[in-house]
């Protein structure tokens, strides 16, 4: 118990320090998860022995669901939807035709990297660094630089594809864990049930508290009963009762988040900012301390079990596994060639992919400890290259797209 505390104590005093030199740091090109990430590797018990965290873990998965639950709420809600809807037809591609040829084209190189694995374990790790992180993502969809239609691309695509690959995930360690595989009919049908119920709920509950709240808000509002500094609150419990309530009747809670921000953006017409910032930072605090507990429970296992296979997969999935969907469901968008290199480049991997790492542990598959270390160097390698890479990549093509 001491050593669980003294544990939150590191993190907790880590990121005061973190802030009290964020200005300065922001000015590097060292991201914030760059930065916990490296520290809880340096802490970890694989180098100075100060931080004593594991993976079985109800507390790192807890964690890194309420931070990826907020910050697709705060990015949802801010999106442009003007901007959104003049440009749906990318996402729309993206989502709809780039993520699962990203899932199949992932799937097979891993087939082909690790033999011994049956098939249904090499998808799930092709499903599991499929999504891309809107957190990972903020240097770029918040760069000025960058035309705003592609930001707001980038944005929804980082805000739909976690919850999108819930159903596949779940569909994937149910036929891992299984003896015997189902007749084709079984499995499309095992598969649909998935697909609906994770993102029928999540819509459904995602639109319907957030609709209700709205009104709450503004009824309570006019008639004066809601103090100013309580307004930021309201947005922190709203996106945590999505959650958990699209996940208690089985659906994907980021999906619910995911919508019912874009339900609370589009109702809330003024003070906008004011009312997320307390959601938004709350994410914050959360995604860093998954970053450094990440790295302190996650990394050094990793790195230890590194492989010649594990590291191509991982150089493969940030970018074959990724471009190449990318261009093939962009073709006909009439996107400049450098347009197509910068939205394929730009899928870091992060938060979705660590929670899918967890539930691969917890359904104890038979390779799942190395699919969760492969899924553990993609990550790490995508902090790092994505976040040295995010500034001048941005205003280099932000520069060329209004040249």
């Amino acid at each position: 118990m001491i050593q669980s505390y003294l544990d939150w104590a590191v993190l907790a005093g880590f990121v005061c320090l973190y802030a009290l030199v964020s200005a300065r740091l922001q000015r590097t090109p060292f991201s914030a998860a760059m930065v916990f990430l490296l520290a809880g590797w340096l802490l970890s018990p694989a180098c100075l022995g100060v931080l004593h965290l594991s993976v079985d873990s109800e507390g790192l998965r807890a964690i890194t669901e309420f931070s990826l639950a907020l910050i697709l709420f705060t990015d949802a809600a801010q999106a442009e939807l003007p901007v959104l809807r003049r440009s749906a037809r990318l996402p729309v591609r993206l989502l709809g035709l780039g993520l699962p040829l990203t899932i199949v084209v992932g799937a097979l190189v891993a087939h082909w990297l690790f033999p011994s694995w049956p098939l249904a374990e090499a998808a799930l790790l092709g499903v599991a660094l499929a999504p891309t992180d809107a957190a990972l993502g903020q240097p770029v969809v918040t760069n000025p630089s960058v035309p705003a239609s592609i930001r707001e691309d980038l944005s929804a695509e980082s805000g739909l594809n976690d919850g999108i690959c819930v159903p596949f995930l779940l569909f994937l360690l149910t036929l891992a864990g299984s003896q015997a595989m189902p007749e084709a009919s079984g499995s499309l049908g095992l598969l649909g049930q998935f697909f609906l119920q994770q993102i029928g709920v999540g819509v459904l509950v995602g639109v319907a508290l957030a609709s209700l709240g709205c009104w709450a808000r503004d009824h309570c509002a006019r008639r004066g009963w809601i103090a100013p500094d309580w307004r930021p609150v309201l947005a922190v419990a709203l996106a945590v009762a999505v959650f958990t309530l699209a996940q208690t009747l089985g659906g994907s809670g980021f999906i619910g988040c995911f919508s019912a921000g874009l339900v609370m953006g589009g109702l809330t017409r003024q003070g906008k900012e004011v009312e997320l910032i307390a959601a938004e930072g709350a994410g914050d605090v959360l995604s860093l301390v998954t970053w450094m507990a990440f790295g302190a429970a996650v990394l050094g296992r990793a790195l230890a079990a590194l492989t010649p296979a594990s590291l191509a997969y991982a150089v493969l999935s940030l970018t074959l596994i990724r471009m190449l969907p990318v261009a093939l469901a962009t073709a006909g968008l009439r996107l400049k060639p450098a347009a197509t290199l910068f939205v394929g480049w730009f899928g870091p991997r992060g938060l979705a992919s660590i929670v899918f790492a967890v539930m691969v542990l917890d359904a104890q598959v038979p390779h799942g400890q190395e699919i969760a270390d492969a899924i553990a160097l993609t990550v790490a390698l995508s902090v790092v290259a994505h976040g040295l890479t995010a500034v001048p990549l941005a205003n280099r093509f932000g520069r060329q797209a209004t040249a």
